[in-house]
């Protein structure tokens, strides 16, 4: 596996994990009922979900942060 490959590995999981993250802080903040309210699998479901969009996503349309001439 070349150092480009690896390169693109750690940012798509870098990028998929902000996302899931940032989708369970949402769907915690839609229920209402407080903390013990929270539908936990739902949250964790839908966290995961967003996170293989996300890589589907980066696979689809390629990460700027890692360009094709990226030399390190």
């Amino acid at each position: 596996m070349s150092e480009q490959d690896i390169l693109w590995i750690k940012a798509a999981a870098i990028r998929a994990v902000k996302t899931m993250a940032q989708t369970a802080v949402a769907l915690i903040g839609t229920n209402a009922a407080g903390i013990t309210g929270v539908d936990w699998v739902g949250v964790a479901s839908g966290a995961i979900l967003a996170g293989i969009v996300s890589l589907l996503t980066s696979v689809a349309t390629g990460l700027p942060e890692v360009s094709a001439d990226a030399s390190h």
